[in-house]
Order: structure tokens, then C-alpha cells, then sequence
């Protein structure tokens, strides 16, 4: 059954776009996230680093409501992950990895029912799913379905489903990975002017020139444990993360 979000992009009150603390989470006997605590202001462009298997998608998919958790609290904006989950929701836009469209439908329509459910009305669903084509250079396909893309394209088209309904977090698991580099700017550039233009972004990366050309704010996680976190300048410069920075410089 597809549950439907009531359109609503209020939001508290609140300084801090994302609040994590103590969050515990376990697959089967394995401690994947291990009471990680740390807070992404509004506006902030945050960049989580991690080798392979550290904890960084765990964490977002907590964050998207993708997974559940044993113990710990996840806010948005203030709101409850768990008990307010329909405002939380409305609040984010989440750029997965892997691309996994609905084969049926054209691109135009991939972006107007992914609007839908969020609950925006068919009208305004459809005039956003035609500004984000525009934005991202992909009108003249809205016509096709996605397995006439490029691969460039489809990065693309996953940037558009995240954002069709203007959400106040944008958050993007490895965007660039396989990427060459005339996509890679691409992507940098799209990323830099929607944080310019307020959005707050949570990156997951394993490309320490991403991190250091677009972030503000760096964590990182090692086993499930947040080892450093704070301002991008501070971090870069630490020299006891240096075992760390090479093992996630060599997952790439």
C-alpha cells in the first residue's frame, strides 16, 4: 500500500538541521553504529568520511527512516525520526547510490509521482518535475524512459527525484563514484548553488579533494565510532586521523 504525505514544509524553530545522539544501531550481532553522537546545522554543507563498511549509509538510512535503530535519538528540524515521521519525511530529499527507477514510467513522470507522494498536488507536481528537467539539462528526454540515459544522465535524474519536492536537506550517498571527471564538476557545481541557495547537505564520500573543494564541516566514522568531527580546516590538518585518511583514500 503507498501512504501519501500531507503537503507541509513548515519547520521548527530550529538551528539544527540534523540532530544524532547516542544512536546504537545492531544487524543481528553485529554493532554497526556504536552511540554516535554529532549535529549538521541548517545551511551547512557536511561531509561524512568513512572507509567501506564504517557506518556512513547505516547512518542515513536512520537518518531517512530506510532502517530502524535499538536505542539513541534522531531529530529533524526538532522533529522526531520515529514519532513525527511524516514532517521528517517532508524535510528530506535522499540521493541514493544506486539508481532504481520504475521502468515503466517516462522520466517526466518519475519526477511527478515522486512529488505525489510526498503530497504535493498534480499541477504543482508537474510544474516542479519540468524546472528541475530544465535545471538539470534533461527536457528534451522527458519524454524517455530511463534506460535510454547515459549514465551521466541517470546521476542526474537521481539528483531531480531528490529534490522534486523542495526539501530543506539534500542528502547524497557517494553522488560521484563512478562519475568521470566532467560529471564530477558538474555535480560539484549543481551541489555548491543548492547550498548556496540554503539547502543543507549531508555528503557521504570517499574522495578527500570532494570533501575538502565543497565542505564546510567533515565527521568521521571508523567502526561504527565517530572519530573526528568539526570544521573542515581543523580536520584536514589533524595529523593523528593520517591511518584513517588512508584507509578511506584507499577504498576508492
Amino acid at each position: 500500500m503507498l501512504v501519501f504525505l500531507e503537503y507541509n514544509a513548515s519547520m521548527r524553530n530550529s538551528d539544527t538541521a540534523i540532530s544524532i545522539n547516542l544512536l546504537t544501531k545492531f544487524y543481528k550481532q553485529f554493532k554497526a553504529l556504536d552511540d554516535i553522537s554529532f549535529e549538521v546545522k541548517r545551511g551547512d554543507f557536511f561531509a561524512f568520511l568513512g572507509p567501506n563498511g564504517a557506518g556512513k549509509t547505516t547512518t542515513i538510512n536512520v537518518v531517512t527512516g530506510l532502517s530502524n535503530f535499538q536505542s539513541g535519538d534522531v531529530r529533524i528540524f526538532g522533529y522526531d525520526t520515529r514519532r513525527e515521521y511524516m514532517n521528517t519525511r517532508r524535510l528530506i530529499g535522499l540521493c541514493a547510490q544506486e539508481s532504481n527507477f520504475d521502468p515503466y514510467l517516462t522520466i517526466h513522470q518519475l519526477l511527478v509521482y515522486q512529488a505525489e507522494y510526498f503530497g504535493l498536488p498534480p499541477w504543482q507536481a508537474k510544474k516542479r518535475a519540468n524546472e528541475l528537467l530544465e535545471r538539470f539539462q534533461l527536457s528534451d528526454k522527458k519524454n524517455c524512459k530511463h534506460r535510454a540515459l547515459s549514465g551521466g544522465m541517470k546521476k542526474r535524474l537521481l539528483l531531480c527525484r531528490a529534490l522534486v519536492h523542495d526539501p530543506e536537506i539534500l542528502i547524497l550517498d557517494e553522488p560521484t563514484a563512478g562519475c568521470d571527471l566532467e560529471l564530477k564538476f558538474l555535480i560539484w557545481d549543481y551541489l555548491t548553488q543548492f547550498n548556496q541557495e540554503g539547502k543543507t547537505i549531508f555528503l557521504t564520500t570517499h574522495y578527500m579533494q570532494e570533501a575538502e573543494k565543497l565542505c564546510k564541516t567533515i565527521g568521521i566514522i571508523n567502526r561504527g565510532k565517530i572519530v573526528k568531527f568539526g570544521d573542515k580546516k581543523n580536520i584536514l590538518q589533524d595529523k593523528s586521523l593520517e591511518d584513517v585518511f588512508l584507509e578511506i583514500t584507499g577504498t576508492e
